[in-house]
């Protein structure tokens, strides 16, 4: 299975047994939205909900952090995931917090995990079939956890890279947060970004209906940012919270690029921090 699908593809591989679909909506505290309540109005045949805020760490008090690995055995168990199984996550947006979803497949070890490409709205535009109601609480699966940790980056290394430019942070936040020119949606945090990091915005790897472009425009995209097949330098995937650095993490393996560490904390842990470097353009 590819990392990213189509709803061709997915559609005629609906029902199988060992295919597993997930509605992984995420909306900003500035999206007054309610995600599970609009599943339950239309969600994708068979599809269950994939809460990122449930399926993370409770003992910090940043936003949908990566669980440890014995937490992400029980909750993706729970969730009717093995380690046999096909998985596909969409979102209600076209492609937003999906990839957060494929990025935490990924970190415990299952690669057989993909996003849907252009997720519901693309869907739902070719008036393919749509379901309504709650599902039924699949039964529970034994998923074993492989944690990489390359996948995953901390704040530590997130200022060792500000420090010697030992890694590229890759930027997903709009350009104008980026520049500190337009406010963050969380409240009380400055905009701005970490020295040395380059601005690669989530939506500048995506059609206007929410489909990745192809591998050679994603290429282009991030040769602007300084990224080539030829660039050994470590990358690390930031935005605000660690959900739309996914997208970037997934426009790089499109595009046949080094993939990066995601910086679970983002900008949300370092603005917040005092001690750690912040610059503005505004």
């Amino acid at each position: 299975m590819q990392n990213l699908v189509s709803t061709e593809w997915l559609a005629a591989e609906l029902g199988a047994p060992d295919l597993k679909v997930f509605d992984t909506t995420k909306y900003l505290p500035n999206e007054p939205r309610d995600a599970q309540a609009e599943f339950a109005e239309a969600h994708i045949p068979g599809a269950g909900f994939f809460d990122i805020d449930a399926v993370a760490d409770p003992e910090t008090d940043l936003p949908h952090m990566a669980p440890t690995p014995g937490r992400a055995m029980r909750l993706l168990g729970q969730l009717g995931i093995s380690n046999r199984h096909r998985v596909v996550f969409y979102d209600q947006k076209g492609l937003f917090s999906a990839a957060r979803g494929w990025w935490l497949m990924r970190l415990f070890g299952h690669e057989n995990a993909a996003v849907l490409d252009g997720g519901l709205p693309k869907w739902r535009a070719e008036n393919r079939s749509i379901e309504h109601g709650p599902l039924a609480v699949p039964g529970p699966e034994t998923f074993w956890a492989d944690f990489i940790a390359r996948r995953l980056a901390g704040i530590g290394d997130v200022k060792r890279a500000v420090q010697d430019r030992s890694a590229l942070i890759l930027d997903a936040r709009p350009k104008a947060r980026f520049d500190g020119t337009a406010p963050e949606p969380r409240p009380g945090l400055p905009s701005g970004h970490m020295p040395g990091a380059a601005s690669v915005p989530a939506t500048d790897l995506l059609r206007p209906d929410g489909t990745m472009l192809s591998p050679q425009e994603l290429r282009e995209r991030f040769a602007a940012a300084g990224v080539t097949a030829e660039n050994a330098t470590p990358l690390i995937a930031s935005c605000g919270t660690g959900v739309t650095a996914c997208i970037v993490a997934l426009g790089l393996v499109q595009a046949g690029l080094p993939e990066p560490a995601v910086y679970d904390g983002s900008w949300t842990e370092w603005a917040a921090r005092p001690e750690t470097a912040k610059q503005s353009d505004a």
